[in-house]
């Protein structure tokens, strides 16, 4: 299964995206009873209008996020863009913890603080993750995490534009997560790093989706929906998803572009 990080394509979701997701929910609403004869998956009834969506992200990521990716890889060291990469994952236990505190899981959640803390002081702010090599890995909770926990329904599957995959439940998610990490109040250069730096990293991932999916869009969806019902189970769904067999199924769909996707661990135990 392919590996996501946070839900989104680009990493940032800014405010203004935020208010571009809650627009695509009202129009995909307004459509549901109109078209959905086109969807054959159960949690993708508006697969027409989704796939729509799935190109006009690759297309941007194409000809946008991956030349301006490839260009900060070449002139950013590699030893950079690990500490990059650690930094931003050490702010974003902050919100780790408070959604440990949300789903009542306070043990969870102090060894998640201690995770912060060590990294926060011996590993220079977060650029060194050395609380890894302690052997202290680390766990990813989010607020759309949090919702599931309270009972909240996932919902339709949903591509949104400059985003990628979610869900009904995940735009609410993504939100409030945004309101509460401190990447969202820095300013735009540092925004930018981040976009820049998640984008380099999921470049394996990508790859492997243009060369190995039959049908990128199906391969994406079900992979997302099988990573989101893990973090919201902690890893104890029955439920599974047979790429190979919706694969086999959509082998006559017209094939899109892969998704570009920004890719993520699961959640450490």
């Amino acid at each position: 299964m392919i590996k996501h990080a946070n839900q989104n394509r680009f990493a940032i979701i800014s405010p203004l995206i935020i208010s571009i997701l809650f627009g695509s929910v009202t129009l995909l609403s307004g459509c549901a009873t109109t078209d959905t004869k086109n969807s054959s998956h159960k949690d993708d009834p508006y697969e027409y209008y989704n796939r729509k969506i799935f190109s006009f992200n690759d297309n941007v990521d194409d000809y946008v996020a991956a030349p301006i990716s490839t260009a900060y890889k070449w002139i950013t060291p590699q030893f950079m863009q690990t500490g990059v990469y650690n930094f931003f994952s050490n702010l974003k236990n902050i919100n780790v913890v408070f959604n440990d505190v949300l789903q009542a899981k306070f043990s969870q959640s102090a060894y998640d603080t201690g995770r912060l803390a060590i990294n926060t002081t011996m590993g220079l702010g977060g650029f060194v993750d050395v609380a890894s090599q302690l052997g202290l890995a680390q766990n990813d909770e989010d607020f759309e995490q949090t919702l599931a926990v309270w009972g909240v329904p996932q919902g339709s599957y949903l591509v949104l534009p400059f985003v990628g995959p979610s869900t009904l439940r995940g735009i609410p998610g993504a939100a409030f997560d945004t309101a509460t990490n401190p990447t969202s109040y820095v300013g735009w250069p540092v925004q930018l790093v981040y976009m820049l730096n998640a984008r380099a990293n999921a470049e394996g991932a990508l790859k492997f989706i243009d060369e190995a999916a039959l049908d990128p869009y199906v391969f994406t969806r079900e992979s997302f929906l099988q990573w989101r019902n893990n973090l919201a189970t902690d890893g104890k769904s029955e439920t599974s998803f047979d790429l190979e067999d919706d694969l086999d199924e959509t082998s006559t769909a017209p094939k899109a572009d892969a998704a570009k996707t920004v890719p993520a661990g699961p959640k450490a135990k």
